[in-house]
Protein backbone atom coordinates (compact mmCIF):
# COMPACT_ATOMS: atom_id res chain seq x y z
CA UNK A 1 0.00 0.00 0.00
CA UNK A 2 1.30 3.45 -0.89
CA UNK A 3 -0.10 5.42 2.05
CA UNK A 4 0.21 8.52 -0.15
CA UNK A 5 -3.36 9.67 0.42
CA UNK A 6 -4.00 11.92 3.41
CA UNK A 7 -7.80 11.87 3.29
CA UNK A 8 -10.17 10.62 4.51
CA UNK A 9 -8.69 10.60 8.00
CA UNK A 10 -8.92 7.25 9.78
CA UNK A 11 -10.84 6.92 13.05
CA UNK A 12 -11.55 4.09 15.43
CA UNK A 13 -14.92 3.83 17.18
CA UNK A 14 -15.02 3.87 20.97
CA UNK A 15 -18.55 2.46 21.34
CA UNK A 16 -17.50 -1.18 20.78
CA UNK A 17 -16.18 -0.89 24.32
CA UNK A 18 -19.77 -0.37 25.51
CA UNK A 19 -22.31 -1.71 22.99
CA UNK A 20 -23.41 -5.25 23.80
CA UNK A 21 -21.42 -5.23 27.04
CA UNK A 22 -22.00 -4.66 30.75
CA UNK A 23 -25.55 -6.10 30.90
CA UNK A 24 -26.51 -9.50 32.28
CA UNK A 25 -24.04 -12.17 31.21
CA UNK A 26 -22.30 -9.88 28.76
CA UNK A 27 -18.62 -9.06 29.13
CA UNK A 28 -17.67 -5.92 31.09
CA UNK A 29 -17.33 -2.58 29.34
CA UNK A 30 -13.96 -1.20 28.33
CA UNK A 31 -13.23 2.32 29.53
CA UNK A 32 -12.80 5.19 27.11
CA UNK A 33 -9.14 5.59 28.01
CA UNK A 34 -8.47 1.90 27.40
CA UNK A 35 -10.11 2.15 23.97
CA UNK A 36 -7.99 5.20 23.18
CA UNK A 37 -4.79 3.56 24.39
CA UNK A 38 -5.44 0.57 22.16
CA UNK A 39 -6.19 2.87 19.23
CA UNK A 40 -3.07 4.97 19.82
CA UNK A 41 -0.91 1.83 19.99
CA UNK A 42 -1.77 0.69 16.47
CA UNK A 43 0.95 1.20 13.88
CA UNK A 44 1.31 -0.06 10.31
CA UNK A 45 4.49 0.98 8.50
CA UNK A 46 4.62 4.17 10.54
CA UNK A 47 0.95 5.00 9.92
CA UNK A 48 -1.47 5.39 12.84
CA UNK A 49 -5.07 6.25 13.48
CA UNK A 50 -5.90 9.94 13.19
CA UNK A 51 -8.67 9.99 15.76
CA UNK A 52 -11.82 8.45 17.15
CA UNK A 53 -15.59 8.65 17.03
CA UNK A 54 -17.44 8.87 20.32
CA UNK A 55 -20.43 7.33 22.11
CA UNK A 56 -22.31 9.99 24.08
CA UNK A 57 -23.33 7.63 26.85
CA UNK A 58 -21.84 6.65 30.22
CA UNK A 59 -19.32 5.34 31.01
CA UNK A 60 -17.64 7.09 28.08
CA UNK A 61 -19.44 10.44 28.14
CA UNK A 62 -22.06 11.84 30.52
CA UNK A 63 -24.11 14.60 28.89
CA UNK A 64 -25.37 15.75 32.30
CA UNK A 65 -21.78 16.87 33.00
CA UNK A 66 -21.31 18.52 29.64
CA UNK A 67 -18.54 21.03 30.24
CA UNK A 68 -16.30 18.73 32.27
CA UNK A 69 -16.83 15.89 29.77
CA UNK A 70 -15.97 18.17 26.85
CA UNK A 71 -12.78 19.17 28.66
CA UNK A 72 -11.99 15.49 29.22
CA UNK A 73 -12.36 14.66 25.53
CA UNK A 74 -10.29 17.67 24.47
CA UNK A 75 -7.55 16.60 26.89
CA UNK A 76 -7.58 13.07 25.44
CA UNK A 77 -7.24 14.53 21.94
CA UNK A 78 -4.15 16.46 23.02
CA UNK A 79 -2.71 13.52 24.97
CA UNK A 80 -2.95 11.06 22.07
CA UNK A 81 -2.58 13.57 19.20
CA UNK A 82 -6.06 12.62 18.02
CA UNK A 83 -9.05 14.44 16.61
CA UNK A 84 -12.61 13.51 17.49
CA UNK A 85 -15.19 13.19 14.74
CA UNK A 86 -18.71 11.78 14.69
CA UNK A 87 -20.83 11.18 17.78
CA UNK A 88 -23.49 8.62 18.61
CA UNK A 89 -26.33 10.42 20.41
CA UNK A 90 -27.95 8.49 23.25
CA UNK A 91 -31.36 8.48 21.55
CA UNK A 92 -32.20 5.11 23.16
CA UNK A 93 -33.14 7.08 26.25
CA UNK A 94 -36.30 7.80 24.22
CA UNK A 95 -37.73 6.75 20.87
CA UNK A 96 -38.71 8.27 17.53
CA UNK A 97 -42.11 6.57 17.88
CA UNK A 98 -44.54 6.17 20.74
CA UNK A 99 -45.61 8.51 23.51
CA UNK A 100 -44.86 12.23 23.43
CA UNK A 101 -42.50 11.86 26.40
CA UNK A 102 -40.40 9.25 24.58
CA UNK A 103 -40.14 11.44 21.50
CA UNK A 104 -39.31 14.50 23.60
CA UNK A 105 -36.52 12.60 25.31
CA UNK A 106 -35.24 11.44 21.91
CA UNK A 107 -35.06 15.05 20.72
CA UNK A 108 -33.45 16.18 23.95
CA UNK A 109 -30.65 13.67 23.37
CA UNK A 110 -30.26 14.91 19.79
CA UNK A 111 -29.81 18.44 21.10
CA UNK A 112 -27.33 17.27 23.73
CA UNK A 113 -25.36 15.57 20.98
CA UNK A 114 -25.32 18.73 18.90
CA UNK A 115 -24.21 20.83 21.88
CA UNK A 116 -21.33 18.45 22.63
CA UNK A 117 -20.37 18.41 18.96
CA UNK A 118 -20.37 22.19 18.73
CA UNK A 119 -18.36 22.60 21.94
CA UNK A 120 -15.66 20.22 20.73
CA UNK A 121 -15.59 21.91 17.36
CA UNK A 122 -15.11 25.24 19.17
CA UNK A 123 -12.33 23.63 21.24
CA UNK A 124 -10.45 22.98 17.99
CA UNK A 125 -10.33 19.18 18.24
CA UNK A 126 -13.24 18.27 15.94
CA UNK A 127 -12.63 19.27 12.33
CA UNK A 128 -15.32 16.99 10.85
CA UNK A 129 -18.15 14.67 11.76
CA UNK A 130 -21.86 14.10 12.27
CA UNK A 131 -24.25 13.28 15.09
CA UNK A 132 -25.62 9.79 14.52
CA UNK A 133 -29.21 8.78 15.31
CA UNK A 134 -31.57 5.89 14.63
CA UNK A 135 -35.28 5.28 15.22
CA UNK A 136 -34.70 3.71 18.65
CA UNK A 137 -37.51 1.24 18.14
CA UNK A 138 -37.52 -2.45 17.34
CA UNK A 139 -38.74 -3.90 14.07
CA UNK A 140 -41.52 -5.64 15.99
CA UNK A 141 -42.70 -2.36 17.54
CA UNK A 142 -42.60 -0.62 14.17
CA UNK A 143 -44.45 -3.52 12.51
CA UNK A 144 -47.47 -3.03 14.77
CA UNK A 145 -48.49 -0.13 12.48
CA UNK A 146 -45.89 0.43 9.75
CA UNK A 147 -47.54 3.41 8.06
CA UNK A 148 -48.27 5.34 11.24
CA UNK A 149 -44.91 4.55 12.80
CA UNK A 150 -42.97 5.48 9.66
CA UNK A 151 -44.84 8.79 9.55
CA UNK A 152 -43.95 9.35 13.20
CA UNK A 153 -40.28 8.59 12.57
CA UNK A 154 -40.24 11.10 9.72
CA UNK A 155 -41.91 13.73 11.90
CA UNK A 156 -39.44 13.15 14.74
CA UNK A 157 -36.49 13.29 12.34
CA UNK A 158 -37.79 16.55 10.85
CA UNK A 159 -37.81 18.05 14.34
CA UNK A 160 -34.33 16.64 14.94
CA UNK A 161 -33.13 18.26 11.71
CA UNK A 162 -34.41 21.62 12.92
CA UNK A 163 -32.43 21.19 16.12
CA UNK A 164 -29.26 20.25 14.23
CA UNK A 165 -29.59 23.25 11.92
CA UNK A 166 -29.53 25.59 14.94
CA UNK A 167 -26.10 24.28 15.87
CA UNK A 168 -24.66 23.99 12.38
CA UNK A 169 -24.47 20.22 12.75
CA UNK A 170 -25.31 17.31 10.44
CA UNK A 171 -27.32 14.28 11.54
CA UNK A 172 -26.64 10.81 10.17
CA UNK A 173 -29.32 8.13 10.36
CA UNK A 174 -27.94 4.62 10.78
CA UNK A 175 -29.47 2.01 8.55
CA UNK A 176 -29.40 -1.23 10.50
CA UNK A 177 -31.62 -4.31 10.32
CA UNK A 178 -32.52 -4.05 14.02
CA UNK A 179 -33.97 -0.50 13.86
CA UNK A 180 -37.65 -0.40 12.97
CA UNK A 181 -38.50 1.72 9.94
CA UNK A 182 -34.81 1.84 8.96
CA UNK A 183 -34.25 -1.91 8.68
CA UNK A 184 -33.79 -2.10 4.91
CA UNK A 185 -32.09 -0.06 2.22
CA UNK A 186 -35.47 0.94 0.81
CA UNK A 187 -36.86 2.02 4.19
CA UNK A 188 -33.78 4.19 4.74
CA UNK A 189 -34.24 5.77 1.34
CA UNK A 190 -37.92 6.45 2.08
CA UNK A 191 -37.11 8.10 5.41
CA UNK A 192 -34.42 10.32 3.90
CA UNK A 193 -36.60 11.37 0.97
CA UNK A 194 -39.61 12.01 3.22
CA UNK A 195 -37.67 14.17 5.69
CA UNK A 196 -36.07 15.89 2.68
CA UNK A 197 -33.40 17.84 4.55
CA UNK A 198 -30.22 16.92 2.67
CA UNK A 199 -28.58 20.00 4.16
CA UNK A 200 -28.67 18.53 7.67
CA UNK A 201 -29.85 14.89 7.54
CA UNK A 202 -28.06 12.12 5.68
CA UNK A 203 -27.05 8.47 5.93
CA UNK A 204 -24.39 6.72 7.98
CA UNK A 205 -23.61 3.46 6.17
CA UNK A 206 -21.91 0.56 7.94
CA UNK A 207 -20.48 -2.15 5.68
CA UNK A 208 -21.56 -4.95 8.02
CA UNK A 209 -25.13 -3.72 8.45
CA UNK A 210 -25.68 -2.87 4.81
CA UNK A 211 -24.46 -6.31 3.74
CA UNK A 212 -27.53 -7.66 5.56
CA UNK A 213 -29.75 -5.27 3.55
CA UNK A 214 -28.87 -7.26 0.43
CA UNK A 215 -30.08 -10.43 2.14
CA UNK A 216 -33.36 -8.86 3.26
CA UNK A 217 -32.82 -9.59 6.96
CA UNK A 218 -35.99 -8.39 8.74
CA UNK A 219 -37.28 -7.13 5.36
CA UNK A 220 -37.48 -9.99 2.85
CA UNK A 221 -39.62 -7.83 0.57
CA UNK A 222 -36.60 -5.55 0.05
CA UNK A 223 -34.05 -8.30 -0.53
CA UNK A 224 -31.79 -7.54 -3.50
CA UNK A 225 -30.03 -10.88 -3.88
CA UNK A 226 -31.98 -13.75 -5.47
CA UNK A 227 -33.37 -16.38 -3.12
CA UNK A 228 -31.02 -19.00 -4.58
CA UNK A 229 -27.94 -16.76 -4.21
CA UNK A 230 -24.76 -18.51 -3.12
CA UNK A 231 -21.64 -16.79 -1.81
CA UNK A 232 -19.03 -16.74 -4.52
CA UNK A 233 -21.44 -15.48 -7.19
CA UNK A 234 -19.52 -12.24 -7.39
CA UNK A 235 -21.21 -10.79 -10.46
CA UNK A 236 -24.67 -11.29 -8.95
CA UNK A 237 -23.55 -9.81 -5.64
CA UNK A 238 -21.91 -6.80 -7.28
CA UNK A 239 -25.08 -6.01 -9.24
CA UNK A 240 -27.14 -6.00 -6.04
CA UNK A 241 -24.53 -4.00 -4.15
CA UNK A 242 -24.46 -1.39 -6.90
CA UNK A 243 -28.23 -1.01 -6.81
CA UNK A 244 -28.12 -0.38 -3.06
CA UNK A 245 -25.22 2.04 -3.14
CA UNK A 246 -26.54 3.96 -6.16
CA UNK A 247 -29.77 4.55 -4.22
CA UNK A 248 -28.14 5.56 -0.94
CA UNK A 249 -24.78 7.10 -1.88
CA UNK A 250 -26.27 10.54 -2.62
CA UNK A 251 -27.30 10.70 1.05
CA UNK A 252 -24.00 9.46 2.51
CA UNK A 253 -22.53 11.69 5.22
CA UNK A 254 -20.74 9.14 7.44
CA UNK A 255 -19.20 5.73 6.78
CA UNK A 256 -18.12 2.73 8.83
CA UNK A 257 -15.56 0.35 7.41
CA UNK A 258 -16.37 -3.17 8.63
CA UNK A 259 -16.42 -6.87 7.79
CA UNK A 260 -19.45 -9.20 7.87
CA UNK A 261 -19.90 -12.95 7.42
CA UNK A 262 -23.50 -12.78 6.19
CA UNK A 263 -25.00 -13.45 9.63
CA UNK A 264 -26.56 -11.50 12.48
CA UNK A 265 -25.38 -11.32 16.07
CA UNK A 266 -26.37 -9.65 19.32
CA UNK A 267 -25.09 -9.59 22.87
CA UNK A 268 -26.02 -7.90 26.13
CA UNK A 269 -28.99 -5.61 25.56
CA UNK A 270 -28.25 -5.12 21.84
CA UNK A 271 -30.59 -6.75 19.32
CA UNK A 272 -29.16 -8.99 16.64
CA UNK A 273 -27.81 -7.07 13.69
CA UNK A 274 -25.07 -7.42 11.08
CA UNK A 275 -22.23 -9.35 12.71
CA UNK A 276 -19.03 -7.35 12.83
CA UNK A 277 -16.05 -9.59 12.08
CA UNK A 278 -12.33 -9.06 12.25
CA UNK A 279 -11.11 -7.71 8.89
CA UNK A 280 -9.29 -10.94 8.02
CA UNK A 281 -11.99 -13.31 9.31
CA UNK A 282 -11.89 -16.38 7.03
CA UNK A 283 -15.72 -16.30 6.88
CA UNK A 284 -15.84 -12.63 5.93
CA UNK A 285 -17.81 -12.01 2.75
CA UNK A 286 -16.53 -8.53 1.91
CA UNK A 287 -13.49 -7.49 -0.08
CA UNK A 288 -13.28 -4.41 2.12
CA UNK A 289 -11.53 -1.91 -0.22
CA UNK A 290 -13.58 -3.03 -3.21
CA UNK A 291 -16.97 -2.63 -1.58
CA UNK A 292 -15.99 0.54 0.25
CA UNK A 293 -15.30 1.99 -3.19
CA UNK A 294 -18.94 1.41 -4.19
CA UNK A 295 -19.84 3.94 -1.47
CA UNK A 296 -16.89 6.33 -1.63
CA UNK A 297 -16.21 6.68 -5.37
CA UNK A 298 -18.20 7.32 -8.54
CA UNK A 299 -16.88 6.02 -11.84
CA UNK A 300 -13.62 5.27 -10.06
CA UNK A 301 -13.18 8.84 -8.81
CA UNK A 302 -13.28 9.62 -5.07
CA UNK A 303 -16.36 11.65 -4.15
CA UNK A 304 -14.37 13.50 -1.45
CA UNK A 305 -17.61 13.97 0.50
CA UNK A 306 -16.25 12.52 3.75
CA UNK A 307 -13.30 13.96 5.66
CA UNK A 308 -12.94 10.89 7.85
CA UNK A 309 -13.88 7.20 7.98
CA UNK A 310 -14.50 5.09 11.06
CA UNK A 311 -13.94 1.42 11.85
CA UNK A 312 -16.83 -0.30 13.64
CA UNK A 313 -16.27 -3.60 15.46
CA UNK A 314 -19.26 -3.76 17.77
CA UNK A 315 -19.63 -6.84 19.97
CA UNK A 316 -16.11 -8.14 19.43
CA UNK A 317 -15.12 -10.26 22.44
CA UNK A 318 -12.91 -8.47 24.93
CA UNK A 319 -10.09 -10.90 24.19
CA UNK A 320 -9.99 -9.53 20.64
CA UNK A 321 -10.51 -5.94 21.75
CA UNK A 322 -7.51 -6.10 24.09
CA UNK A 323 -5.19 -7.75 21.55
CA UNK A 324 -2.94 -5.09 19.95
CA UNK A 325 -2.79 -7.16 16.75
CA UNK A 326 -6.52 -6.58 16.28
CA UNK A 327 -5.96 -2.87 15.88
CA UNK A 328 -2.97 -3.27 13.58
CA UNK A 329 -5.12 -5.48 11.34
CA UNK A 330 -7.97 -2.97 11.48
CA UNK A 331 -5.66 -0.08 10.68
CA UNK A 332 -4.21 -2.00 7.73
CA UNK A 333 -7.75 -2.52 6.36
CA UNK A 334 -8.51 1.17 6.82
CA UNK A 335 -5.32 2.18 5.02
CA UNK A 336 -6.26 -0.11 2.13
CA UNK A 337 -9.60 1.67 1.89
CA UNK A 338 -7.92 5.06 1.89
CA UNK A 339 -5.51 3.90 -0.82
CA UNK A 340 -8.45 2.75 -2.94
CA UNK A 341 -10.88 5.60 -2.28
CA UNK A 342 -8.96 8.55 -0.85
CA UNK A 343 -6.99 11.52 -2.00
Amino acid sequence: MSNANQFPKLHNATWPGVVGKGVGDAEPCLSLEEMLELTAGANVDGQRFDGFDLFLCPPHFDCSEMDSEVDKIANYCHKYDFEVGSFVANVWAGSAIGEDTARATFLQEVERGCIAAQKLRDAGVRPSGCVRIDSSCSVDAWSADPDANSAMIVDTFKKAAEIASKYGETLAIEGEVCWGGMHSWKRCQQVLESVDRPDVLGLQADMSHTNLFLLGANAPEDRLLPDDFEWGQTEVYDEAYKKMTDALRPWLVDFHVAQNDGTVFGSGAHDKTGRHCLPNDPNGKLDIPKYASFWLTENGVPTKKLRHLCWDGCMFPNSAMKDPQTWNDVLAAMLAVRDACGW
